[in-house]
């Protein structure tokens, strides 16, 4: 089979052909259909990969940390041994796909051959022709959904795991900072919620194609944010901030908190600075939140790979039922990702497709296996 992969030193990237993975206990083989490409984190695993040591060195101080941390515990010829082990390793892309499924594992009472599916998680929904994904890590396709749709639904688990942090209610006036592929979703599920709904995002692009996604206003600078949501809210403020942006810099979270209302609440889903104005917080009493991923169970292996679920009397959200919830709103018309998606590519393709995410910046892309 067909799937692409990284070298993490060289930042070589390429469609090998490779053995079918194996079914393994607790999960299906699915035959991929479609594959998405997240131009956002996509675009920054492939740069950090083909930057240079100390280019991965700046991008990612957490794993320098580690190499300290093991410098101090095992010494300089162990450290250096485990590093060089790790940079000469090669990367599954890819997070996102829908498929059909091959073969069940006879634990896996929910999903058989033939069943249509989408399927989360790096490490098992790769850009491949054939992939293993853990029972939590997939769910059934409603018939009246497409498998290209259903291929956004990681994505879109994403961006419903940041409403439900956000408790958002009908009639509210929501902003979303940021109007990439997440915030383009958020957008739409703000929407479909109820909401009235405020974009913010420096590309005009963006912008537009926020407004197809049915917000109510867009806004490329801090003025015209304040004011429209000045207008919308009657100079109140939002009553819900959600920061799908992607960048170090702290403005995202400054903006925030000048739009929001006494009390509102600010939920980051996005990587921004979290260096926190105190005093606008403090005065407005603003709520902050975290959004992890697509929900509950996200990085627990127990969850994810061993396949316990969670009770739903104490956890009514897992990742798996926000993707199915998610993918209802697909099929009942409520989720466009018709005018998200910008190019298609067969999976021989896919350095192409990267190409065209390295070079031009911004853009929303998927591509298809």
């Amino acid at each position: 089979m067909k799937q692409v992969i990284q070298n993490n030193r060289t930042g070589e990237l390429k469609v090998e052909d490779l053995p079918a993975p194996a079914l393994r206990a607790g999960g299906v083989l699915v035959q991929t259909a479609y594959s998405l490409i997240s131009s956002g984190t996509e675009r920054t695993t492939v740069e950090t990969a083909q930057s240079s040591l100390l280019g991965k060195a700046r991008s990612r101080p957490d794993l320098v940390k580690q190499v300290y941390d093991t410098f101090r515990r095992e010494g300089l010829r162990s450290t250096y041994n485990k590093v060089k082990s790790r940079l000469n390793e090669v990367k599954a892309l890819g997070y996102s796909a829908a498929g059909i499924v091959i073969q069940a594992d006879r634990s896996v009472e929910e999903l058989q051959a033939g069943d249509r599916v989408a399927c989360a998680g790096a490490g098992y929904a790769s850009h491949a022709e054939v992939i293993f994904v853990p029972a939590n890590l997939c769910c059934k396709v409603p018939e009246s959904a497409s498998l290209e749709a259903a291929s956004y639904t990681t994505i879109g688990a994403i961006a419903l795991q940041g409403l439900r942090q956000a408790e958002v209610s009908l009639g509210e006036v929501t902003v979303v900072i940021g109007l990439g592929l997440v915030g383009q979703l958020t957008v739409q599920l703000l929407k479909a919620a109820g909401c009235r709904v405020i974009g913010i995002d420096i590309n005009p692009a963006a912008c537009e194609l926020a407004t197809l996604s049915g917000a109510d206003g867009v806004a490329g600078d801090e003025a015209s944010a304040q004011a429209l949501c000045n207008f919308l809210t009657q100079g109140r403020g939002a009553d819900c901030i959600l920061i799908t942006a992607s960048t170090k810099s702290n403005q995202p979270v400054e903006l925030a908190a000048a739009l929001a209302r006494d009390r509102a609440r600010v939920v980051i889903v996005g990587l921004v600075g979290l260096d926190l104005p105190r005093r606008v917080f403090y005065s407005k009493e603003l709520d902050l939140r975290l959004s992890r991923s697509y929900g509950p169970g996200r990085y627990d292996p127990s969850y994810e790979e061993k396949g316990i679920d969670y009770p739903i009397g104490y956890v009514r959200w897992t990742e798996r039922r926000n993707m199915d919830a998610f993918l209802r709103l697909v099929a009942e018309g409520k989720i466009n990702t018709d005018i998200l998606t910008t190019h298609r590519f067969g999976v021989s393709d896919a350095p192409r497709a990267y190409d065209l995410i390295l070079n031009r910046t911004g853009e929303l892309r998927s591509a298809r296996k």
